[in-house]
């Protein structure tokens, strides 16, 4: 962990009032030009990310095509990646070697503390194995069961009420909007390590403008299903082949709103699990045939 935006250079010009405790008696009406910059200010994540984009190229990295923050360095037949988080940095390599490299590599140019084997990375709970990686969010899972008081519930064994879509439910009575951003964000986020709550939580995202009381029983069973399933998470075998795997589906008009259609997909490398979306489609089907082609083709 760095202290990141003390490292980075700014380009822009950029003056501050002299702070407490340093304020010269003579020169009251001065300010401070900034050349490093400070914790607050919009340019400091940016300067940080370029100052360490190029320190990382000139070490022999290579920036990944998709996502800008990963960093790959290939030495012979080994391979170093880093991937990036603000002020968050997780490293990992076939050889070891590599990654002691790194450390040294770092420590050179930074102020950084060493965390150890990651454990532990933006909520994401990382249990290494020798069989394979387990990667969980049950402290989270604990976490907002508590905060929206669903710790002591009776458990739902569904997300979803069968036979029963969610609709705009014009004349039932508002509830508390603010609430039902919360729980949906706090949802969200969880989808990072449970693509089983996936489609129900997107499908009660779509009435956070206006949300009913209907809106908020589905999201209440949403936590209920939760509670009886606090655990699950993503199992990473570690003898696995590395086929890609791709597999979509769509329903028909599922959508209540504009009767569009939802694509929902799932990436495999072998039996590893490394992506997965549900999204509703930016067209209307007139088919249940056209649905699926227009899933595919995504």
């Amino acid at each position: 962990m760095i202290s990141v935006f003390l490292y980075g250079t700014i380009k822009e010009e950029v003056y501050v009032s002299q702070p407490l405790g340093f304020v010269d008696p003579e020169f009251l009406e001065k300010v401070y030009k900034v050349e490093k910059a400070l914790y607050g200010l919009h340019q400091a994540p940016r300067a940080w990310y370029e100052t360490l984009f190029t320190y990382l190229l000139d070490n022999g990295f290579h920036r990944g095509q998709i996502d800008k923050t990963l960093f790959i360095k290939r030495v012979k037949g080994d391979i170093l990646l880093i991937q990036v988080y603000v002020d968050d940095i997780i490293f990992g390599s076939t050889k070891k070697y590599l990654c002691q490299e790194f450390e040294v590599m770092m420590h050179k140019r930074f102020q950084m503390s060493f965390m150890g084997e990651l454990t532990f990375f933006l909520g994401l709970q990382v249990k290494q194995q020798a069989d394979g990686i387990f990667i969980s969010q049950d402290k989270y899972v604990a976490d907002i069961l508590k905060k929206f008081d669903f710790a002591i519930v009776k458990t739902a064994s569904t997300l979803l009420e069968p036979n029963k879509p969610l609709l705009r439910d014009e004349e039932a009575a508002d509830v508390d909007v603010h609430l039902y951003r919360s729980m949906i964000g706090s949802l969200m986020y969880l989808t990072a390590s449970r693509p089983d709550i996936m489609f129900a939580v997107c499908n009660c995202a779509r009435f956070q403008v206006s949300p009913k009381t209907s809106h908020l029983y589905a999201v209440k069973r949403i936590f209920r299903y939760l509670k009886g399933q606090p655990k699950l998470g993503l199992w990473y075998p570690r003898d696995s082949p590395f086929e890609l795997e791709a597999f979509t589906d769509s329903d028909y008009a599922g959508a209540s709103l504009d009767r569009k259609s939802t694509t929902g997909g799932c990436q495999f490398l072998g039996r590893r699990l490394i992506s997965w979306q549900c999204k509703k489609q930016t067209i209307v089907a007139n088919s249940t045939t056209e649905a699926e082609y227009v899933a595919a083709a995504n």
